[in-house]
């Protein structure tokens, strides 16, 4: 190695390190762990992104198959090349986008599969490195919002690199085959390989993008479609005497002119370490926002959950601002970004909430994206893709996003123009939201609505909620009326005898038979829950714990239902696909979203305890910085969110009232850096394995008794101090 490239590597590794000691101390960022959630079902990725980044560059180690999700799975033993984007921790694929494989050797190959150092494989919040054994490369890979950065350094002879268009993430070889509609790739010179695609798979989208290398092309081979496939690949030849290849991909949704810009703006140059050390500020801005004490695996578990939090949603607009929308026009933001990846059924609950405390600044133009959205598409997102609508899961769940900004004081957010899309989306009917069914009856019946009747009837009672505080608020007395007493139909599906909810028809007859065990995805087998049962399904309502209470006849039966939801460990007949119902304590899913609030809901009863206990067996045994280290898939941020939540020490059952219900902390002490300039430090005194259970709290001195802490006295900074006890406060 000469001395220009031994300068080289030396850089490269006092920027990684560069965040690992601050004044003498490891910073934030070097306890993130992205390998965590890689295995198992947990479907998160290794690769190089920024916050809420366009490009996530990465490995892929699988395709076509559910455990695929993100194309990568930690321990197996090929690499099939690198992509330019993926989704994080969802439970379907998408994007996967132009794979990459640099090689030496010999072009005739039946595919450029690769194995791989395993002790070479790093990751870090903007960097990934592995050395390719079989196809004797070193790869490193850096991104900016817009623009993947790969390196290549070749110990063989003549460099290679493939690169198929056709590729993606699917759930099947034909899904792979029929993802590609149309594709036009251009040599545009010995440097630089443009490209168009329609694309076909959980949305339909359009991508555009540019490759250019910093060397040039000697020799490109193209090669045919395989059967049924649009997309060609190629492989690219460099000179013999290039050791090092630089790439970098631009994607843009609007055009390949606009590809360009984006590549010209955010990276117009080459140095691979500079945008690295770029990327890692941007980093260390976000995950400094919170300082904890604890141990290493406290801490790993701690700012791995933030990092997994802050890759989306993820702003697909160009630098300019452009972007392609949901009913395919090409717009421009009126507030420079566009954001999509909106996985709302899930983050609703608690990463939103969690944006609006960490991230207030970014939540206008979430939430102003989700009304252009709302503008074009007739109601606002149900879950959405690259600015495209997939309708996967059930309910309106932007509702209550766009109405807790609003009752939270977010500024930026046109209070009338959000509740005309709130409004609209909630007595409009579209897809798996047939308001005039639900209006007569006053539930979804499962004879008319043959699938996940009582969950979506559950779940809208929470968006109707929603709605009627903002109508509340802007002083709308009719709708207000209106959307209170929808938020009530959960009651018409209480069935007294067996203190559970249960579908019903619309001649007003119970399901029968009933198996309150029964377990399935409605969406492959039919059924009246989403992903669940009627034992987990009962305990959705948000916004009305008292009122639930009551139709148990009353705390102590509230509680022994409780007690059997997380004791009762019987398992029926699962259909359809449930792989996403995992990490049970009896009955209670924490792998899967519904379950998320169910723990704190025995503080509502007045056993709070008993949430006490529960909240540190999640802990135990469902997180652990390890790749099979989550219970489930991580959601877009949802169960990492849920983490930071309960570590803190308070939840958002309810996020619209602005309320959290106080938990018990698992970190001896945390200090949330607040965006408006003041603290809020968190303190757990005497916290240990044993001290799980809290004797009292104060709030600036003053002893506090209330179950809740407002989201304004969390703004307001200060100190909150649990005293924890070893044995339950009754």
């Amino acid at each position: 190695m000469n001395i220009k490239k031994i300068w080289m590597a030396c850089e490269l590794a006092l920027t990684i390190c560069l965040f690992s000691c601050s004044n003498g101390n490891k910073s934030n960022l070097s306890y993130v762990d992205p390998f965590v959630g890689t295995a198992y079902t947990g479907h998160t990725f290794p690769g190089a992104t920024v916050p809420f980044g366009m490009m996530q560059p990465g490995p892929q180690t699988g395709n076509c198959d559910w455990n695929y999700c993100s194309g990568y799975v930690k321990g197996d033993s090929l690499i099939q090349g690198f992509s330019q984007n993926r989704l994080n921790g969802t439970g379907c694929p998408d994007l996967g986008d132009v794979l990459m494989m640099p090689f030496a050797g010999s072009t005739k190959r039946d595919n450029y599969y690769s194995t791989y150092n395993k002790q070479s494989e790093i990751a870090t919040p903007g960097y990934y490195a592995v050395e390719l054994l079989g196809n004797k490369v070193k790869v490193e890979i850096t991104t900016t919002p817009h623009v993947a950065f790969h390196k290549y350094i070749f110990s063989g002879d003549s460099a290679h690199i493939s690169i198929n268009f056709q590729s993606g993430m699917v759930g099947s070889i034909e899904a792979l085959k029929a993802r590609v509609i149309l594709s036009d790739v251009k040599i545009e010179n010995d440097s630089t390989i443009s490209f168009s695609q329609q694309l076909h798979d959980w949305v339909d989208r359009k991508l555009f993008g540019v490759i250019k290398f910093d060397a040039a092309m000697n020799k490109y081979e193209l090669l045919s479609p395989q059967d049924k496939e649009i997309a060609s690949s190629y492989v690219i030849s460099f000179p013999s005497d290039k050791k090092t290849i630089q790439a970098k991909v631009a994607f843009s949704t609007v055009s390949v002119k606009q590809a360009y810009k984006n590549m010209n703006v955010d990276l117009p140059g080459w140095n691979f370490n500079k945008t690295l050390l770029t990327a890692q500020n941007e980093w260390n801005k976000y995950l400094s926002r919170i300082d904890i004490e604890g141990s290493d695996e406290q801490k790993k578990n701690f700012y791995t959950a933030l990092y997994h939090l802050l890759i989306q949603p993820n702003n697909i607009a160009d630098v300019d601002g452009m972007y392609r929308g949901v009913n395919d026009s090409v717009m421009v933001s009126p507030f420079g970004t566009y954001y999509s990846t909106f996985s709302l059924w899930d983050t609703y609950r608690c990463a939103h909430p969690m944006y609006i405390i960490l991230t207030p600044e970014k939540v206008p133009d979430m939430i102003n994206s989700m009304l252009l959205h709302a503008k074009a598409q007739g109601f606002l997102p149900i879950w959405c893709l690259w600015g495209k609508e997939n309708y996967c899961m059930i309910a309106n769940h932007a509702v209550p996003v766009v109405v807790e900004a609003v009752m939270k004081g977010i500024p930026g957010i046109d209070p009338e123009k959000a509740y005309e899309s709130v409004k609209m989306s909630l007595t409009t009917n579209h897809f798996k939201s047939d308001w005039d069914i639900y209006d007569k009856y006053g539930y979804y019946p499962y004879d008319l609505v043959p699938e996940e009747s009582v969950s979506r009837t559950l779940e809208s009672c929470y968006d109707d909620y929603c709605a009627a505080q903002l109508a509340k608020k802007l002083g709308k007395n009719d709708d207000y009326k209106f959307f209170i007493h929808r938020s009530s139909f959960y009651k018409n599906l209480f069935n007294d005898s067996t203190m559970l909810m249960r579908g019903k028809d619309s001649k007003n007859n119970w399901r029968t038979p009933f198996d309150i065990y029964s377990l399935s995805h409605a969406g492959t087998a039919g059924g009246d829950y989403t992903e669940g049962n009627a034992i987990q399904y009962t305990w959705h309502v948000q916004h009305d714990i008292p009122s639930l209470i009551h139709l148990m006849k009353g705390k102590e039966n509230f509680k022994q239902k409780l007690d059997f939801l997380f004791s009762d460990t019987t398992r029926a007949n699962a259909t359809g696909f449930v792989g996403d119902v995992t990490g049970l304590i009896g009955q209670y899913a924490h792998g899967n979203e519904p379950s998320h609030h169910v723990a704190y809901l025995y503080t509502y009863a007045g056993y709070k305890w008993r949430t006490e206990e529960i909240i540190r067996q999640i802990f135990d045994e469902f997180y652990h910085p390890l790749p099979a280290g989550l219970c489930g898939n991580d959601d877009c941020g949802q169960m990492s969110a849920w983490y930071i939540f309960s570590a803190l020490g308070f939840y958002p059952v309810d996020p619209v009232s602005a309320k959290y219900i106080i938990g018990a902390p698992q970190l001896p002490k945390a200090v949330i850096h607040l965006q408006n300039g003041k603290d809020l430090t968190i303190i757990a005194n005497h916290l240990s394995k044993a001290n799980k259970y809290v004797k009292n709290v104060t709030l600036n001195g003053t002893d506090y008794k209330d179950m809740f802490i407002l989201h304004q006295q969390i703004m307001d900074g200060g100190t909150l101090v649990f005293e924890m006890t070893n044995h339950p406060i009754k």
